[in-house]
């Protein structure tokens, strides 16, 4: 079983400005598994981006305890680290953001370097694993181009290159791909999973898109207003999300639907093989009651093949429960909705 590396226990962070009191984070409780790929979700103002920045002591909390690597940092309200051990700290957790944070007027190369130059690296040495790391995110052939040249995707790459040369345990990615096309998004996140599987590297992403966490998260939080609302698997907050704010985010792909009515509506979740299989078909042979298909949608979710539908099921009670039940035999998910859903 793998060990927390990462444990944020109880954190409030709460900011004044004049006479307001803000509360960014309440009683947060997150534990990240090493290897894991986190995924921390919520809308703009939910505290994500304030939540993660306690990781590396970045923000500062008002309450709780953080503890990285067995190594406790802040506790009761005071840092439990000396400047030197903080420092050392920080070079284990590499951060990438969303608008890449390049020097302008170093080449690609020089933005690698520049992590080991400060850590006291020979430039000879430096350069040559520089080209390395370039070597990994695919971006060899442009070291020596200065961002200004380079695309977006490019950018983050060179980003995630020299956040590489310091070797971390843990990287922070926030809001990565927020600025880049779906295509270079996808590629993005494909290069973030393909360092975490390779190199072990722990991943926390901080994002409001639900994409990005089906895309390659094994586990979830969903902040609102700086609370903790929902945690565990991507799978299971796809098929069952149980808060409110879970579920806008998971029924997100549906805000060109303004309303689906219907006396008797199911939202029907599927995985694996079953999402190949003709489930609706096998369902009205069956009952010999055609259904309402309001809304259909395959994600991939981790790698795997993920369905939902929305169905309208025949007024008739005795054939919709029927109907139910079969779908629950078959091992596939079943949510009774409201009647208005959008």
């Amino acid at each position: 079983m793998s060990k927390a590396i990462i444990k944020l226990d109880h954190i409030d962070i709460t900011f004044h400005q004049k006479k307001r009191t803000i509360e960014a984070v309440k009683g947060v409780t997150v534990h990240i598994n090493q290897g894991d790929i986190y995924g921390i979700v919520g809308y703009s103002g939910a505290g994500k981006s304030t939540l993660v920045r306690v990781i590396n002591l970045l923000q500062t909390p008002t309450k709780g305890k953080i503890t990285v690597d067995q190594d406790v940092i802040f506790e009761n309200g005071e840092k439990r680290l000396s400047s030197q051990e903080l420092r050392k700290k920080r070079h284990e957790i590499g951060m990438i953001f969303q608008h890449f944070n390049l020097l302008m007027q170093r080449t690609a190369l020089d933005n690698v370097c520049f992590p080991m130059e400060i850590a006291g690296i020979k430039k000879k040495e430096a350069r040559k694993k520089a080209l390395e790391y370039l070597k990994i995110v695919g971006l060899e052939e442009k070291a020596l181009s200065y961002p200004a040249q380079l695309s977006g995707g490019q950018k983050q790459r060179v980003a995630i290159a020299r956040v590489l040369a310091s070797d971390p345990e843990i990287l922070l990615c926030d809001e990565a791909t927020s600025a880049l096309d779906p295509q270079t998004t996808k590629a993005i996140l494909d290069l973030i999973k393909e360092i975490n599987q390779k190199y072990g590297i722990t991943v926390v992403v901080i994002t409001h898109e639900m994409s990005v966490v089906q895309e390659i998260c094994d586990k979830v939080a969903v902040l609102e207003k700086g609370n903790l609302v929902e945690t565990g698997t991507v799978e299971e907050l796809f098929r069952n999300p149980k808060t409110e704010e879970a579920k806008k985010l998971v029924f997100s792909g549906r805000t060109q639907i303004q309303e689906m009515k219907g006396k008797r509506l199911i939202r029907i979740t599927f995985e694996n093989q079953s999402s190949f299989e003709p489930v609706i078909g096998n369902l009205v042979l069956n009952y010999r009651t055609p259904v309402n298909i309001l809304y259909a949608d395959t994600k991939n979710i981790n790698g795997e093949a993920q369905g939902e539908m929305i169905l309208q099921l025949p007024e008739a009670e005795d054939i919709a429960e029927k109907m139910i039940q079969y779908l629950k035999d078959i091992n596939i998910g079943v949510e009774e909705l409201r009647s208005d859903v959008g």
